[in-house]
């Protein structure tokens, strides 16, 4: 198996840090933009796409500021690769920014950059920052 590598994404946001955490944390929030539906039990979190269903596990998370998943296959082959959200604010604009730091195959990577671009998109869009 092929390592994967890290990348990250920033994206600016027109939202207050507590709203977007709302969004990126609960499992109400991410079944607006993210996948169809969300369940949790615990720090394990199911993502749920027409036919298709992924488990993770909750790795860490600091309110008003970032949450962290691994996958639950990549948990198994005990792998370190998870996707993590960061809620940034700057200091000096307020500009609120979303990093997304995530992993991908090589070979996967624009693919994969462009399928948090789209979801990010309906983020936006939930929430009336588009």
């Amino acid at each position: 198996m092929s390592e994967k590598i890290k990348y990250e994404l920033e994206f600016v946001i027109q939202s207050s840090p507590q709203l977007l955490y709302q969004y990126i944390s609960t499992p109400s929030g991410l079944s607006e933009w993210f996948s169809d539906n969300v369940n949790s039990r615990g720090e394990m979190f199911t993502f749920i796409w027409d036919d298709s269903e992924e488990e993770a596990k909750l790795l860490s998370k600091k309110s008003g500021e970032r949450i962290k998943f691994r996958w639950l296959a990549d948990d198994e082959d005990g792998s370190d690769y998870f996707f993590e959200m960061r809620i940034q604010v700057d200091e000096i604009t307020k500009d609120v920014s979303l990093m997304v730091t995530d992993f991908s195959d090589d070979d996967e990577i624009d693919e994969n950059k462009m399928l948090w671009e789209n979801m990010i998109s309906n983020l936006k869009h939930v929430l009336g920052s588009a």
